[in-house]
């Protein structure tokens, strides 16, 4: 009988996670949607709603009501949590403790140490970043079959109109941010539009639970610096 041949499959390479994105590009502090659309994202401050009197409860309702009835456009609320990693600073408590001289100061870290860390473990305390996603989509124009002959025959023409399309929609987009940010502003919270390197952290974060933060600062702490 004649033997016979098997023939060895060579593996698929991972498909990439942009493939199941709908996200084109970030740049100008802009996320652009392959169809075209720009998303800006607003970090907010948050405000402990339960330690407001009640006169200023109604207050902060009434301003939220107000800002939602403002708006003639979309907008989300993004709330992005993760488990609160401490574990860098129980580190540098435990160095600082190891070098302390006074035996009651040493033992009293030391507690503390052991009390924070059981309390995060048990009580998985999350941190909370909060974000206003802005949308902007322009209308799609038709395109003739002569205006595909001019982009195919001058390519560059077709760069410049895309670019020029890109800026148009996103002064329109920037008007719908600052409304936004004025109005969070009349709530007392502080709100800064993510820029590009910080719109790539978060778009990674989002789909890497696991990973640290790609800088040692956080959003909020780059929000307090500006």
């Amino acid at each position: 009988m004649p033997e016979m041949q098997t023939k060895s499959r060579t593996p698929k390479p991972p498909e990439s996670t942009q493939k199941y994105l709908n996200i084109s590009e970030v740049k100008d502090n802009v996320l652009v949607l392959r169809d075209g659309g720009l998303r800006a994202i607003i970090t907010v401050s948050s405000t402990n709603f339960a330690l407001k009197s009640e006169d200023e409860q109604n207050a902060l309702t009434g301003a939220f009501q107000g800002f939602l009835n403002s708006l003639d456009f979309p907008v989300q609320i993004l709330i992005h949590s993760r488990i609160l990693d401490i574990n860098g600073y129980l580190e540098k408590l435990q160095t600082l403790a190891s070098g302390q001289t006074n035996e009651l100061l040493r033992i009293q870290m030391t507690e503390y140490i052991e009390y924070v860390g059981k309390l995060v473990e048990y009580a998985s305390i999350m941190s909370k970043t909060f974000y206003i996603v802005v949308p902007y989509s322009s209308a799609p124009v038709a395109e003739g079959f002569g205006g595909r002959i001019k982009k195919i025959l001058n390519p560059a023409a077709g760069v410049a109109g895309a670019q020029e399309d890109f800026e148009k929609a996103k002064i329109k987009l920037e008007e719908r941010v600052n409304h936004v940010i004025s109005e969070l502003g009349g709530m007392g919270l502080r709100s800064i539009v993510l820029r590009t390197e910080e719109l790539v952290e978060l778009l990674y974060l989002s789909y890497n639970f696991d990973a640290p933060p790609l800088d040692t600062k956080s959003l909020e702490d780059m929000k307090l610096q500006r």
